[in-house]
């Protein structure tokens, strides 16, 4: 009898050791006395970069002679920021920046790092082209605040995620039925041109129907065959489809004049969207 209970306590003692142990106590949070426990998402700025608040463009060698350069170097500005650094500095869009506090300017690149490395609230010197002509501009640098998320308990301290700006993207297009390079145009680049809506020409390429009637860097397309067109893909879709007639009409606006011109497709030539997609982001 005493071998039986002997037995059983030792059975019940190895199934208690191959149970799981039990659960830990809930985690406590340092919390203040007279105060509940909160769980808070925040959110809100933390920290930042310097940044002017322009998008820019790169310059090739056809851009350098459209924008009367004697180089292709710089950078063009495509947009001023509302409210920026550059705006309130006198910057605008069609600008290019050429120097940067006596540094010359090759690139998007480097113009921004050389933006994000000046400390914030210091004066630059900005030597700039507007239209053929040189002038130098002074500007201060501003603090561009980065969005954050949190976590936050009473008394315990969680490190911030910092979620910075992206770029924005805008499209180029190389239409070779045509035969110009066109992009989309924003709303300071339209009210620069005299435009509400449209197509940019950034270049013309030559011996090509567009050279032919007379198409010409810095004209806005607004419609194609009668076609309103707002974007390089909209430009691209009317071509195609007024191709077939060989002959039609382009609609633009030059020097906020309104103008017609008429287009002759050459045998042979097709058209199709080639993305030349840039980059075009805020200096920071």
């Amino acid at each position: 009898m005493r071998q039986v209970i002997f037995g059983l306590i030792l059975t019940a003692a190895g199934l208690s050791a191959q149970q799981p142990p039990p659960p830990p106590p809930p985690l406590e949070f340092f919390q203040a006395p007279g105060t509940a426990r909160v769980y808070e998402l925040r959110s809100g700025t933390l920290g930042g970069t310097s940044y002017l608040g322009v998008n820019l463009a790169e310059i090739n060698a056809d851009r350098a002679r459209e924008l009367k350069l004697n180089q292709a170097y710089g950078v063009e500005i495509t947009r001023v920021e509302d409210g920026s650094p550059a705006e309130k500095a006198g910057l605008k869009a069609g600008d290019v920046v050429l120097e940067y506090n006596g540094q010359r300017v090759e690139g998007m690149e480097q113009f921004g790092r050389l933006v994000r490395e000046t400390p914030a609230g210091r004066e630059v010197k900005v030597l700039i082209s507007r239209g053929g002509a040189t002038q130098t501009i002074s500007a201060t640098v501003g603090t561009r605040k980065m969005k954050t998320l949190a976590n936050v308990f009473p008394g315990v301290e969680i490190p911030e995620i910092h979620i910075p700006d992206i770029p924005q993207v805008f499209t180029t297009l190389r239409s070779p039925m045509l035969g110009v390079e066109a992009e989309s145009l924003g709303s300071q680049l339209a009210t620069y041109f005299g435009v509400k809506e449209g197509v940019l020409v950034r270049s013309v390429l030559k011996d090509t129907a567009a050279e032919k009637a007379g198409i010409k860097a810095g004209d806005v397309i607004t419609k194609v065959d009668g076609s309103s067109v707002t974007t390089p893909n909209e430009l691209s879709s009317a071509i195609r489809s007024a191709g077939s007639k060989k002959s039609f009409t382009v609609e633009l606006v030059r020097e906020h004049r309104e103008m017609s011109v008429n287009v002759v497709i050459e045998d042979g030539r097709s058209d199709r969207a080639v993305p030349g997609a840039r980059v075009v982001r805020n200096a920071q």
